[in-house]
């Protein structure tokens, strides 16, 4: 009897910090969506202001990257633009 006692206390424990796990993720999930629409909003601010977004998000990913591996791809991407003819 006590094991079942236990074992009931157990599985309400872990019941309840697995429901405090999904109430977690579920609150960053609106907290995410929230943070995409606002990014959204600033994107068709700045092309409404005549700013190019695809340049914007492109700047943004670059400014993500190490300098170096910036170089080394730019540096690939010239040779192989050479190779083609397309310099």
């Amino acid at each position: 009897m006590e094991d079942e006692t236990s074992a009931d206390s157990n599985y309400r424990v872990t019941a309840g910090e697995l429901r405090q796990f999904v109430e977690r993720i579920e609150r960053l999930e609106v907290e995410k969506k929230d943070i995409a629409d606002q990014q959204k909003e600033v994107m068709a601010e700045a092309k409404g202001r005549g700013y190019d977004t695809k340049v914007l998000r492109k700047i943004i990913a670059l400014r993500k990257r190490d300098k170096d591996d910036i170089a080394e791809e730019e540096a690939v991407l010239e040779m192989y633009m050479e190779a083609l003819g397309m310099t």
